[in-house]
């Protein structure tokens, strides 16, 4: 792979892809399915290195993080719990010679089936799990442990699982603190920590404000608190400790790093989605994806694709529609499935449930399919772009 350009680094149901292109993002080259097929939910990488991390799993293969030191080229994987397989496999000796199974000792047996996200900041890699707990590894992903504090928070035994169960599906780290994270798990909330993960502060508390103490959604706040199926985390860029989420029942903002949260839904087509998407530079300047409702069928609204754009932090929105489908447009967008670069103007790419990935060089004003018929896409990172 090119070491100058931009990587578009894609999870999909059916393995890893990375999407190339030169630094006008102008052609991309399509290579993949990497990491043997598995389903892979989250893909991050270091341009500084060229490593790439994918993580992934599931009933059938259990969970586990594949590493590439190069860029893409090969990959190694590291288990961390049993699958299905395995037990074939143990009471099989034909399917086991078939696959090539071993017996291994594998590090968190059964405690969870996949790896939901991950994250590498300040030489640590973390992972998110289902059903959610947050692992740390100061190897590059070859071993792991477990960060309790999290796992055993107060409030963990009246965590319930979402849709697609209970996920750890953001890990937001504080580019200027390696001690500060900030974790959202569906339906438990947002977590914070600021000693590096030995002490968690569950962070849903409303703001003030008074558009915050009404909404109509069945999930909506309620005793105070925003309501706790948080769909996807972003830090702003700068200093201060602003955070966006886009919730099961609208988009929120927070000024103190998820201590308080203010709703800045009006203005979107609907209060549901999955992903958001904060501008590297400008805190002021994010992007969603609404989709037509949780029961409604989870598509875009009218059928006809938008990326919602805000340049005052949510005061404002208005629709980017050009070179999106506008008719008989029924894919949905998922919580990790939108990302961008730092160039000027910054480019922003999301993937869908139907297998495109569509890119803009423009902060979002146009848009162009750049690769179609992937599998299900779960994630869509970059790498490089600077």
């Amino acid at each position: 792979m090119s070491e100058t350009g931009v990587s578009i680094l894609v999870g999909t149901t059916k393995g890893a892809f990375i999407l190339h292109s030169g630094t006008d993002r102008a052609d991309w080259v399509v290579k993949g399915p990497f990491c043997d097929g598995w389903p892979i939910n989250h893909v991050v990488g270091d341009a500084a290195t060229g490593r790439i991390w994918a993580g992934g799993g599931g009933d059938w293969n259990g969970a586990g993080v594949w590493r590439s030191e190069d860029g893409g080229a090969s990959w190694s994987l590291t288990r961390l719990t049993k699958g299905s397989l395995d037990d074939w496999a143990a009471n099989d000796e034909n399917f086991a010679q078939m696959i090539g199974w071993q017996k291994e000792d594998l590090p968190f047996g059964d405690q969870f089936e996949q790896v939901w996200s991950l994250c590498h900041a300040h030489g640590t890699l973390y992972a998110g799990t289902k059903p959610a707990s947050l692992l740390a590894s100061g190897d590059g992903g070859k071993t792991w442990e477990k960060r309790e504090g999290l796992t055993n928070h107060p409030s963990a035994e009246s965590w319930i699982p979402g849709g697609a169960g209970l996920v750890l599906h953001s890990i937001v780290p504080d580019p200027a603190a390696a001690d500060k994270l900030w974790v959202g798990i569906s339906m438990a909330g947002v977590f914070a920590t600021e000693d590096g993960g030995t002490s968690w502060e569950r962070r849903n508390r409303l703001a003030n404000a008074e558009s915050c103490t009404q909404h109509d959604h069945p999930a909506a706040p309620h005793d105070g608190e925003t309501g706790h199926c948080v769909h996807n985390i972003r830090r702003a860029a700068g200093n201060g400790d602003v955070l966006y989420q886009q919730n099961h029942h609208g988009v929120w903002r927070s000024g103190d790093g998820g201590r308080s949260w203010e709703d800045i839904t009006a203005g979107l087509p609907s209060t549901f989605g999955f992903p958001i998407h904060v501008h590297p530079r400008d805190p002021q300047k994010i992007w969603t994806l609404p989709l037509n409702g949780d029961s409604a069928g989870r598509y875009p609204p009218d059928a006809a694709a938008a990326v919602w754009h805000s340049d005052d932090g949510g005061r404002t929105w208005r629709a980017q529609r050009a070179g999106l489908p506008q008719v008989a447009c029924f894919f949905t967008v998922l919580r990790q499935a939108m990302a961008g670069d730092r160039h000027d103007p910054a480019g922003i790419y999301f993937g869908t449930n139907s297998g495109s990935v569509f890119a803009s060089r423009d902060e979002g004003e146009n848009w162009s399919e750049i690769a179609r018929h992937l599998p299900t896409v779960l994630a869509v990172e970059v790498l490089g772009g600077a």
